[in-house]
């Protein structure tokens, strides 16, 4: 038997679904976003989940971010409890209840944001992380409630903070409630400052609206990781409005930095090195000026 036959059900034996489809077991195989190569799962989980053909880095939970970045002793969810409330009784083709319900059961997180208290290379932080999947990873009452809390326990505990960002923006479905969550966490962030403690912003595709014009662009460090998509709005609707030809690469991660909107584009393989260095570089600071 060959290693193919380990992996896949036999051509042969194979039993038919449908209109002739084979069972083959879901996620064994990815398609590459970027060059369509095919890949196996594992190889590419292996792999932090960049496509080893054209070194796209595929979007992945936040659940795999926190799994890939922390150090595994230690970790604990905090502010787990919150949880969104259709307080307009929004609709639009779907009840905004609905959207949430659906959401959840998809993601298994009760809002787009997930916070984590744990260490990196042993050394004590607090770790928010926005999930895509989770209505395009919008911004909202409880996210910008959680971002806050997240900030205060920082202050409390003397602790630096790492965000990885990534989001459609603010959540159309609570209106004005969402776009209120960019003036309190941006004043989250400036009570931090204060203190001195230390503020990573990673940016990861995609990352728009209400979230890139706040929290996700105010670290003192911006970090992308490669060609990620960060801007207010799309190049579609820019393009339509001002009626020119955008320069090639505009919003992704490399223009940015040629434009001075980051700081640095740091590899998923090396995150958690870069940052755990840069940690050290500005808490060693705080301490010798304080």
């Amino acid at each position: 038997m060959s290693w193919l036959d380990n992996i896949l059900p036999s051509i042969a034996t194979a039993k038919k679904t449908g209109a002739g489809k084979s069972t083959v077991p879901e996620g064994v195989w990815k398609k590459c976003p970027r060059c369509d190569a095919t890949l196996y799962g594992k190889s590419l989980e292996d792999n932090l989940d960049v496509c080893p053909k054209c070194d796209h880095h595929l979007r992945i939970s936040a659940r795999r971010r926190i799994a890939l970045f922390l150090d595994e002793d230690e970790r604990r969810e905090l502010l787990a409890d919150l949880a969104p409330v259709d307080l307009l009784r929004f609709k639009d083709r779907k009840r905004y209840r609905d959207r949430l319900g659906a959401a959840e059961k998809i993601t298994g997180e009760k809002d787009a944001l997930v916070v984590v208290k744990g260490r990196l290379h042993g050394k004590p932080l607090l770790l928010a992380v926005f999930e895509f999947g989770f209505i395009g990873g919008s911004m909202g009452a409880v996210v910008g409630e959680k971002f806050a809390q997240a900030v205060n326990i920082c202050i409390e505990e003397d602790l630096p903070l790492v965000c990885f960002s990534t989001s459609g923006g603010a959540r159309m479905q609570e209106a004005l409630i969402s776009l209120m969550q960019m003036a309190k966490t941006a004043a989250a962030l400036e009570r931090l400052r204060r203190y001195s403690l230390p503020y990573i912003s990673v940016l990861v595709d995609p990352v728009y609206g209400g979230v890139s014009a706040s929290l996700a662009m105010l670290g003192d460090v911006n970090i992308a990781e490669p060609n990620a998509l960060v801007g207010f709005t799309g190049p579609d609707v820019i393009r339509q409005t001002v009626k020119v030809k955008l320069p090639e690469g505009f919003q992704r991660s490399e223009f940015l930095l040629e434009h001075g909107a980051v700081d640095m584009i740091v590899h998923r393989r090396d995150l958690r090195e870069r940052i755990a260095s840069l940690l050290d570089k500005l808490c060693w600071f705080r301490r010798a000026v304080n």
